[in-house]
């Protein structure tokens, strides 16, 4: 534990060097008649690169360069010292015109959802071990499906077995959209069991009113209850994480082309091409 925070520590202390020195480059050669702009801008392009190749880094994992490890304290401290490159290249101020409005925001997706990216990998890993057994994303709805069979055949055996209807009317009113899919997302993301708790209220507010019989079977039901809540939010959870890179690397290679282009026109405009 202490070898991962001097790490950190250590991480951080190059950051905060390299960040000084930028700024300190910028505020001396600000006074002077050389632009910083193309060397900022070359320098940020190089590190926006860099920071790209993390994700091919990922998939060719028979290569030998490096431990996947090092590479993401690599990506995210080189994430951070490229928004004190960007500000500098713009110069500390809002960019004007169209392209380069959408190339400010298009930088600006990027970083914030590698921000984003990086609160919810460190806090969402240790969250899905605490409702029952990791499930692989894609055996969810599978697993869903053969609870709510589950449930159905439970309903099915009480018009038989008691002979009313007292728990399939429950059931269709209070409990079948339940099983119908993943519910309460936001609810699990943020870790609230409110939606829960309230179902299992609203059951036994109605067990009284059952038969020794019935009461065994809203038993059965509530335990296939808490099961399929344990996966809406394993499903929350994990969506989550998907999603996350759905979103920041597209942008990211978005990002990447849309600098080029960019330095493709400044380039242009300023070697006098017509």
């Amino acid at each position: 534990m202490r070898s991962l925070a001097a790490r950190r520590w250590c991480s951080l202390g190059v950051f905060a060097l390299l960040a000084a020195v930028i700024l300190a480059l910028y505020a001396i050669l600000s006074f002077s008649i050389h632009p910083t702009s193309f060397a900022s801008g070359w320098t940020l392009w190089g590190l926006i690169l860099a920071l790209a190749a993390y994700n091919v880094r990922k998939r060719l994992t028979f290569l030998p360069l490096g431990s996947s490890s090092r590479w993401l304290q690599v990506h995210i401290y080189g994430g951070l010292l490229s928004f004190v490159l960007f500000i500098v290249h713009a110069e500390f101020r809002v960019p004007n015109g169209p392209f380069e409005l959408s190339l400010t925001l298009l930088y600006f997706i990027v970083f914030f959802s590698g921000l984003g990216g990086l609160a919810i990998s460190r806090a969402i890993p240790a969250r899905l071990t605490t409702r029952g057994e990791e499930v692989l994303f894609e055996r969810i709805p599978k697993f869903t499906k053969r609870i709510r069979d589950d449930v159905e055949n439970i309903v099915l055996g009480c018009i038989s077995e008691t002979q009313t209807t007292a728990i399939p009317e429950f059931y269709v009113e209070h409990l079948k959209h339940f099983f119908d899919g993943p519910k309460h997302f936001w609810q699990h993301l943020f870790q609230s069991s409110r939606p829960r708790n309230d179902l299992l209220a609203e059951i036994r507010s109605h067990e009284r009113f059952l038969n020794k019989n019935e009461r065994a079977a809203v038993q059965r039901i509530v335990d296939l209850i808490c099961a399929k809540d344990d996966l809406d939010h394993q499903y929350a959870l994990q969506w989550t994480l998907k999603v996350w890179l759905f979103a920041h690397i597209p942008f990211t290679y978005a990002l990447v082309i849309f600098s080029v282009f960019h330095l493709v026109l400044v380039h242009a405009f300023a070697g006098g091409a017509e």
